[in-house]
């Protein structure tokens, strides 16, 4: 299968749907059991301060962004609203806590790897960032690219994964790279080069910025590949607590079923990435 095809199976989204499109991660048909968690004392999250949109302080001093209203959505959904606490620690202080027993969850956007599941246990992924393909909007191409952008030169981040992506998946294009990206957007408005390659939600901010002064748009995609992206972002608990994990991946799913996660996801990314 063709990595356009496997993007598109992954997600269960129209190939050519109009823009805003939200990501889907759950089977509308699956059936997860509602966790009972009548005996929890108390449910806190743990985050930091320097992840937005995702965790951030606000102008008010007030933690803030996607995973906290993640967070709310989460504990209404399996009804324990009253229960449930959030709180901001320095990235290094997170496992430690944890294990400590400060915490029972993180929501901070830990890489979920091997080694990493030697010390959580992980939720089923609420969000994946795919690669995409930025162009001027007078030239932009559509499904399939692979033939379209034979030949084209293609500007990627330097040793990035975007860049490896690039290279495996369209051998046919003409990569370019740079190591800096004020460089390479500046090539992009000057028809320098046809298209950018990288991070959809990095790209999808620079569009709606004053930098991109409204000259291109996302071509193409979104591009799924854990291989090379990861697997996207997940809640952690501590490994022997696995009923926990599966207690937010009901909640999850019934979010996602009910359109609250993609009330949120347009909140914080009205450009869609996807």
């Amino acid at each position: 299968m063709s990595l356009v095809a496997c993007a598109l199976a992954t997600l269960a989204l129209p190939a050519r749907a109009a823009e805003p499109q939200v990501p889907v991660f759950w089977d509308t048909k699956e059936r997860l059991a509602k966790p009972d968690l009548s005996s929890l004392d108390r449910l806190r999250f743990l985050t930091t301060t320097d992840f937005p949109p995702f965790n951030f302080l606000d102008a008010g001093g007030r933690l803030s962004g996607l995973h906290v209203d993640l967070v709310r959505a989460i504990c209404s959904e399996l009804g324990i609203a009253d229960k449930c606490q959030i709180q901001a620690l320095p990235w290094g202080e997170l496992e430690q806590a944890l294990q400590k027993g400060e915490g029972e969850a993180i929501i901070a956007g830990i890489a979920v790897t091997e080694e990493a599941r030697t010390k959580y246990a992980f939720s089923r992924p609420y969000l994946q960032f795919p690669a995409r393909f930025i162009m001027p909007k007078d030239a932009v191409f559509t499904e399939p690219l692979y033939s379209k952008i034979a030949g084209k030169e293609i500007g990627v981040m330097a040793g990035s994964a975007h860049e490896r992506m690039l290279r495996d998946y369209f051998p046919n294009a003409k990569v370019v790279t740079y190591d800096k990206q004020e460089a390479l957007f500046s090539d992009l408005k000057k028809g320098k080069i046809a298209a950018v390659y990288g991070d959809g939600m990095r790209l999808g901010f620079w569009l709606v910025g004053s930098d991109a002064a409204d000259c291109c748009r996302f071509a193409g995609g979104p591009y799924l590949a854990p291989e090379y992206l990861g697997n996207g972002l997940a809640i952690a608990v501590k490994a022997d607590n696995p009923a926990l994990a599966d207690a937010f991946n009901y909640a999850l799913h019934a979010l996602s079923v009910k359109g609250t996660f993609a009330e949120l996801y347009l909140r914080y990314f009205p450009v869609s990435f996807y």
